[in-house]
């Protein structure tokens, strides 16, 4: 299917590899369409594999999303690091994380934003304002870029991104392979000691095995509770929903973790289903309703932060705790445990009726968009030459390893066969846990705003031995899953849709919680919920969005 993809975007596109389609006329008026650059009288040294160098210095306006566990400073390496390569300096446009959205939006739709506006992960909201490039239209002139995705086969992950124009915003982070995501810290200790082999089992285990693994664990502990979860359950409903088949979890902790508008794609049928009231949900809810029932999972999990249920766990009152694994490298790093003997392990996430499915299967990041004022007041031949510094630094492997590692010799070492080796008085990730200096702190390498994306390899180079090896056990064990294409609403249809999804789906999420706590009864009180759903808009909204995919499927190759 990806020949068919890149035939598909090239047909539409009528121009170089990638390239988003024509669209309407009103998108035409909007957004200049690049014409041919040739590459003569260059003041600057760029290409696949050759590092990004201009003659004179030049600098870049740019936001900068300033995380509170490594503030911004002035002196980190990271600058003069990128300066000295390239000649390139940036003009911040600094603002807090927690902010930084609600910035992004305001700057972007008054058309005042910074040229580069990295760390986005959706810019279907921008599209419509005319303040964003279409990014699809230019990619041509990033060989980098062109290079990863030609490479990594990632012609489809591009499609997740496409406007209803056929034309992306972003230009996301690409990864190889995909890796890491959510599953289980667990005291390994206590599971063992009630009986449960935790690696052994684990190689093909099902939610239900866990069921039967976590009954055994209070059985044993005689505890009230053996799972009290952080981000209000969440997360682990999504985990759990992609191995049922259903779209599941969302939490005022944590947000939308993957519950969405419901539908999810039946590739045998090609077309959307609305998941929230099929029977597999049923049994979804029904699995829940039975750990709570069960008395497996803390009642005050769905209303309790996180930092209370880490609490928890951390004090040695609950045995399993969802979380990332650079959450557990600062847990263990820290000593956050206090429980005597506490031996903590990462588990595989269990695989379900489904099968045994990966549940991290994504491969674009967050990205990078590009404003209209950049290609306004550069022109065509100097917006080029800020695409292809911006191509060097995000997508070459030596920008990204600039990015993320540092200066050789001075951040880090590099052995004979190309390993990287941290510089043992530097902390990172995991890595050389209670050294006197962060990598991110102290020298800004390593951040959220640069170092995303890369090969396989370099992913890699940035995980202990431990983490390596649970991600080497999710390959070994679970199944890479399938790209659903998107939904390519336009303005007018996304509106219309938007009015259905959200009390619909504000009101699946409720009675999720109702269900699974027992309030509603999934034997009494189902068919009177799937009847709501339905009078909400369920059957219209799917019937919408299998009308869109049918008018756009040749766009995306289906």
């Amino acid at each position: 299917m990806k020949k068919r993809v890149l035939a598909m975007m090239y047909a539409a596109a009528a121009a170089a590899i990638l390239s988003g389609c024509s669209g309407s006329a009103t998108d035409a008026a909007a957004e200049k369409t690049p014409q041919v650059v040739e590459d003569k009288d260059l003041d600057y040294e760029y290409g696949a594999g050759v590092t990004f160098h201009s003659n004179e210095p030049v600098s870049y306006s740019m936001m900068f999303s300033d995380h509170e566990n490594y503030p911004y400073k002035a002196d980190w390496r990271l600058w003069s690091a990128i300066e000295e390569k390239t000649n390139v300096a940036f003009d911040l446009t600094t603002v807090a994380r927690t902010d930084y959205n609600d910035k992004v939006s305001a700057l972007v739709n008054t058309g005042g934003a910074p040229y580069i506006i990295p760390k986005i992960y959706d810019a279907s909201p921008f599209v419509d304002s005319g303040q964003v490039v279409p990014i699809s239209d230019w990619v041509q002139y990033m060989p980098n870029y062109q290079k990863c995705v030609k490479d990594w086969g990632m012609e489809e992950d591009l499609t997740r991104i496409l406007s209803s124009n056929g034309k992306y915003y972003r230009l996301p982070g690409l990864w190889e392979k995909a890796a890491g995501g959510y599953s289980f810290l667990i005291r390994k200790d206590v599971f063992e000691a009630a009986g449960v082999d935790v690696e052994n089992e684990e190689k093909n285990w099902t939610w239900e095995d866990f069921y039967q693994a976590c009954k055994k664990v209070k059985e044993h502990t005689g505890a009230d509770y053996v799972w009290s979860d952080q981000y209000q359950l969440g997360c682990a409903m999504n985990l759990s929903g992609i191995e049922y088949g259903i779209r599941a979890g969302n939490s005022k902790d944590g947000g939308d973790w993957n519950l969405g508008d419901g539908l999810q794609f039946d590739f045998d049928k090609k077309e959307f289903v609305f998941t929230n009231t099929t029977s597999d949900y049923k049994d979804y809810l029904k699995f829940w309703n039975k750990m709570y029932k069960d008395g497996i999972l803390d009642p005050e999990t769905f209303t309790q932060d996180s930092e209370q249920a880490k609490a928890k766990f951390f004090r040695g009152e609950s045995y399993v705790l969802t979380c990332n694994y650079q959450q557990v490298a600062d847990y263990k790093a820290k000593n956050r445990v206090q429980a005597d003997g506490a031996d903590l392990y990462f588990t595989v996430m269990p695989g379900g009726p489904k099968g045994q499915l990966q549940p991290e299967s994504y491969r674009l990041e967050s990205g990078i968009m590009i404003s209209q004022k950049a290609l306004k007041e550069l022109g065509d031949k100097e917006f080029i030459k800020m695409l292809r510094f911006i191509d060097w630094l995000w997508y070459s492997d030596e920008g990204q390893t600039l990015a993320l590692w540092g200066v050789e010799g001075e951040t880090y070492d590099k052995q004979a066969d190309g390993t990287i080796v941290l510089k043992p008085d530097i902390y990172y990730n995991g890595i050389n846990a209670g050294a006197p200096k962060q990598l991110n702190v102290d020298f800004g390498f390593g951040g959220g705003v640069f170092a995303y994306g890369g090969s396989e390899k370099l992913r890699f180079s940035k995980m202990t031995d431990e983490e390596k090896a649970w991600n080497q056990r999710i390959y070994d064990s679970k199944e890479k899953r399938k790209i659903e294409p998107p939904i390519l609403s336009n303005e007018e249809e996304k509106e219309q849709m938007n009015l259905i999804k959200v009390p619909l789906m504000d009101y699946v999420n409720t009675s999720a919680l109702e269900f699974i706590t027992g309030k509603l009864n999934l034997d009494s009180d189902w068919e009177k919920y799937t009847a709501e759903c339905e009078a909400k808009g369920s059957g219209k909204y799917t019937d919408m969005a299998n009308e869109i995919f049918e008018k756009t499927k040749d766009m995306i190759g289906f």
